[in-house]
């Protein structure tokens, strides 16, 4: 069993570029379904967010740590083939990993640790929809499913246990802080939040609560349907042009593909005030030509960083990794005694035939009917195949793994030579 990824972010491809190679959930659907059907795949899961997009598989190969064609080669060209993109265009954005590389950058990615805004908790809740949607898409595997729920759980362990300075902060939380930074407060502003997604509601609501007059655009609207943060206006996502010339400061956030603001619309406006944009989508979501006007600030994504090598954060770096590496060494034990299974059950079939044969040798000397002797046969396999399942088990929990293997291999020879 072999585990491997190949990712693009942040700190080798601008937002422009990831935006190239970005899914939605449907299309990810999609394209898992297709990657599922290539040779040797087992299972394979599309993380996809503003910061990111990795391709995760599980293949059937023996080693668990060796490169191969197969990911370095054919997983970059199924996803270039995915994005009609060329493969030599883009190969330099690209990170592979394999094996235990791999499954150590899933766990301090889940926890945040590799997040712009260091510790931020949106990519937990990004991690585990991945996961989902491989799941009912019927792409995903059990050790896939395995890795990523492990890697959840130690994530959430580390948001519970260990406190980061400025911990647990978004996008928008880290923009407003630069902003704070440059002089600029958004309380008593007016502001307007295009998209009422997952991303532009915690937009909203950090808003609102620095004290910012808040409206959310929403592109269908019944009452009672669509809700936005408390204390928020909502207006059609037709009518944010007309609300546009009045407000301070512009925050969009949406899945959608085209621009939400484009260069034209804001020729087609008057601005007699300075106007931030921050533009928190990948695609993007602002016309990047925007920031020719002398009106406009604008903020994308990559705008805002977090300094991981500040000293302060070494020791709640160093708590953090105890923790993960705790449920990666348990991953790693799971791994290790699934990978056993199908050894232990052809042993458990060897032992229970010896068995069978020892005892029904001496039954056939005794007055047992056949249908009797059927039966002890049937209770004799259940009852050695459930106490040999005891005993290894037993064994695999109390030594190492290198210890209980060594035991199988040595049951395995004995009953080899019979």
């Amino acid at each position: 069993m072999k585990i491997s990824m190949i990712g693009i972010d942040y700190n080798k491809a601008s937002v422009d570029v990831r935006a190239l190679f970005s899914f939605t959930k449907k299309s990810a659907e999609e394209a898992m379904q297709r990657l599922k059907k290539e040779d040797k795949v087992l299972g394979c899961i599309i993380l996809s967010t503003c910061n990111r997009m990795e391709i995760w598989v599980s293949t059937g190969l023996e080693d668990s740590c060796c490169e191969d064609d197969f990911d370095a080669e054919r997983l970059l060209s199924f996803l270039c083939r995915e994005k009609n993109l060329s493969p030599d265009d883009y190969r330099k954005y690209f990170t592979i990993r394999y094996g235990k590389e791999a499954i150590e950058h899933l766990f301090y990615l889940t926890s945040g640790l590799k997040s712009q805004i260091l510790a931020e908790d949106q990519i937990i809740t990004q991690v585990k929809d991945a996961l989902t949607i491989a799941r009912d898409a019927y792409c995903t595997d059990g050790i896939l499913e395995v890795l990523f729920r492990t890697a959840v759980t130690a994530a959430k362990r580390v948001k519970t246990e260990v406190v980061f300075s400025r911990a647990n902060m978004s996008v928008i939380h880290q923009a407003l802080h630069l902003l704070e930074m440059e002089g600029y407060s958004v309380q008593g502003k007016k502001c307007m939040v295009i998209g009422n997604g997952e991303m532009g509601k915690v937009a909203a609501l950090a808003l609102k609560e620095a004290g910012a007059d808040v409206t959310v655009t929403v592109r269908q609207y019944h009452s009672g349907v669509v809700t936005v943060p408390a204390g928020c206006e909502m207006i059609h996502y037709s009518d944010r042009m007309t609300l546009l010339p009045w407000c301070d400061l512009i925050v969009s956030a949406t899945a959608s593909p085209n621009y939400t603001i484009t260069k034209e619309l804001i020729d087609d406006i008057e601005l007699d005030h300075i106007v931030h944009m921050v533009d928190l989508a990948v695609p993007r979501d602002v016309d990047p030509e925007i920031a020719k006007n002398d009106n406009v600030i604008l903020y994308d994504i990559d705008s805002f960083k977090t300094d991981t090598a500040n000293e302060h954060l070494s020791g709640s770096l160093e708590a953090a990794s105890n923790i993960l590496h705790e449920h990666m060494d348990e991953f790693y034990t799971w791994l290790s005694g699934r990978d056993m299974i199908p050894r232990i059950q052809k042993l458990q079939d060897s032992v229970v035939e010896d068995m069978r044969l020892r005892i029904m040798h001496t039954a056939k000397n005794t007055d047992l009917q056949d249908h009797d002797k059927e039966k002890l046969a049937n209770a004799i396999d259940r009852a050695a195949a459930k106490v040999l399942g005891k005993v290894l088990f037993g064994i695999r929990d109390m030594v190492g793994v290198k210890e209980f293997t060594d035991c199988i291999s040595g049951l395995e020879k004995l009953y080899a030579k019979e």
